[in-house]
């Protein structure tokens, strides 16, 4: 394995781990997105700040999952906690799904650093069959080997449990003296998601949400009842009301149809 001595933590907020070259390779062009520019997530913002406040200050602090609905700020979130704390000695490793089993190698190469590192994976979930999840477990709380002080798992998914869920596990439940036992399958999917401690939720916005957020991206138009109408016929044609919409429908119309 290349462990990569030529990136330069100090001045390198971030890495994305390239399967191709079995190393890490420094990010060099990252999202400016500002933790200002969020709309909607009020909440779960102030959460993750507080959990990795803690960990910057080498207080207890968690692993966390975003999971919930499409397009409703998880990988933004992420991107902005970087842009907001990584002069305050954060620093992030993308590590793709299929490149977990090196986890533990990428985890020994940091961990004698000086600053705090979050291993960022977005879009995570797992099929049936798929192993790469052992790794991650054994990160997140170990085994034999306590995983490192300065190591923080930040993961992103639609899953709430990261895999798969059948009716038919269900129905393999057992009710003994009047409690309901999950089956094995059951266990196995909630034990994963299990080992993050901060676990938080994202749901489709409300429509006066959404529309919070196309107003914090046309903040000159005069005409706020035309760019709602417009807004809310762009979200309908999707079949959806996010984050994700409202960038969308402000790169088709910004500077043209509104002005803005």
């Amino acid at each position: 394995m290349n462990r990569n001595p030529s990136i330069d933590w100090t001045a390198t907020p971030a890495a994305v781990w390239r399967r191709h070259r079995q190393g890490l390779r420094a990010i060099r062009r990252l999202d400016p997105i500002g933790w200002g520019d969020l709309t909607g997530i009020e909440r779960q913002q102030l959460e993750l700040a507080r959990n990795t406040e803690r960990f910057l200050a080498g207080d207890p602090s968690n692993n966390a999952l975003l999971w919930g609905a499409r397009g409703t700020g998880k990988s933004s979130l992420i991107k902005a906690l970087l842009n907001r704390y990584w002069a305050s000695g954060l620093r992030m490793i993308e590590v793709d799904k299929d490149d977990l089993v090196n986890l533990p190698e990428i985890v020994d190469d940091i961990a004698e650093q000086p600053f705090r590192f979050v291993i960022f994976c977005d879009d995570l979930s797992f099929e049936v069959g798929e192993s790469g999840y052992k790794a991650l477990k054994s990160v997140l709380e170990g085994s034999l080997e306590l995983p490192p002080e300065n190591v923080r798992v930040y993961a992103t998914s639609n899953r709430r449990h990261l895999m798969p869920e059948f009716m038919e596990d269900n129905l393999k439940n057992e009710l003994r003296g009047g409690e309901i036992h999950p089956g094995e399958a059951v266990e196995e999917q909630v034990s994963l998601a299990d080992r993050f401690g901060l676990q938080l939720s994202f749901y489709a916005f409300p429509q006066d949400v959404y529309l919070q957020a196309i107003d914090a991206l046309f903040p000159q138009v005069a005409d706020r009842d035309e760019l709602h109408r417009q807004a809310l016929r762009f979200a309908t044609s999707r079949g959806v009301r996010n984050g994700r919409t409202a960038q969308q429908f402000y790169r088709q119309y910004a500077g043209s149809a509104f002005g803005a």
